[in-house]
């Protein structure tokens, strides 16, 4: 899976994937206005919104009339160009369309490149629920261009850094602490190395049965931050999760709050948010509706320190207990 992977700031290393290929391109609006380098594609276009609220089912079915109506066959390609919510949508698209059809993604976000594109992860939200309706298949190639992240706003260049914290607090604690030195200007070393930490763990789980589910660090808490507010975006709630979960982990003793404290101040450092004014009951809900849920319990990424995360199945009760300790 990997070895799809390609890091290039050479736009036109792209063609030789997919030459002589049916092609049709979804990309975001927001692409659309801001960069013109895939312009030289020559195929269909079908703009969406990258917006939360549009990631449904209504919107799969929108780009489905559009792929018949160009006559998409099971040899077309469905090219995503965009950010996570783009490549959610066309992945999962493409997963159904005619029982399947190839996936390329060309993610234009920090996020994306390191986290939403990759481990083949496709699916939309349902009444707000995060990703409640999915698939788990695999792109044919993921095309990445840091070039890309110098035209992004301020806040969505963050949210990637959230997630590549969150994969080298999984992992990778010399990775976490130099990308805090070069924050502002991730170079590709910084990019293939949050790629690795993640594809490692994807190829020994890639349906996510056990060990898999560790790169949710953050995830439990930060999506049910997003069910219930619109102020964060989603690597914002994750930065905001990780600090929850670092709670958990000190109230349970199985990490010193010391490291706790060290988690926070480097979120910090990064611009990103370390607290929520959303209580505990109002989250409720949302979590056990999560994914991660096992019944009343929770399959949960409990980190032990920067660079070491384990799987504990927890109750809602040791939840709220994390959650109440400061």
């Amino acid at each position: 899976m990997k070895n799809n992977i390609h890091i290039s700031r050479d736009i036109d290393d792209i063609f030789p994937l997919f030459q002589e290929r049916n092609v049709i391109m979804v990309a975001d609006e927001y692409f659309r206005s801001h960069d013109s380098s895939l312009d030289a594609i020559d195929c269909p276009r079908l703009w969406i919104c990258a917006d939360e609220g549009k990631k449904t089912l209504d919107t799969v079915a929108e780009l489905i009339d559009s792929m018949l109506e160009y006559g998409a066959d099971r040899d077309t390609l469905v090219l995503a160009a965009g950010g996570g919510i783009t490549t959610d949508i066309a992945g999962f698209t493409a997963s159904i369309y005619k029982r399947g059809v190839a996936l390329g993604s060309v993610p234009t976000t920090l996020l994306a490149q390191v986290d939403a594109s990759i481990g083949g992860k496709n699916g939309v939200n349902v009444n707000r629920f995060k990703n409640m309706v999915g698939v788990i298949r695999q792109p044919e190639f993921v095309f990445i261009n840091p070039d890309f992240n110098r035209t992004l706003p301020v806040r969505e260049y963050r949210c990637g850094i959230a997630e590549m914290l969150k994969m080298f607090c999984i992992s990778d604690r010399e990775a976490f602490f130099g990308l805090l030195q070069h924050k502002d200007d991730v170079g590709e070393e910084l990019i293939r190395r949050a790629i690795d930490v993640k594809m490692d763990i994807v190829e020994q789980d890639e349906m996510e049965h056990g060990m898999r589910r560790i790169l949710n660090l953050g995830h439990t808490f930060g999506h049910a931050i997003e069910k219930c507010s619109r102020d964060y975006l989603h690597g914002e709630a994750v930065s905001v999760g990780m600090v929850l979960a670092g709670q958990v982990s000190v109230s349970l003793g199985a990490m010193p709050y010391e490291e706790l404290s060290l988690l926070r101040e480097s979120l910090r450092s990064a611009g990103l948010p370390t607290g929520t004014d959303i209580g505990f009951e109002e989250l409720r809900e949302a979590i056990l509706q999560d994914k991660k849920s096992m019944g009343s319990l929770i399959d949960f990424a409990l980190p032990l320190k920067i660079g070491d995360v384990r799987l504990r199945r927890l109750s809602m009760e040791q939840l709220e207990d994390g959650y109440n300790l400061l």
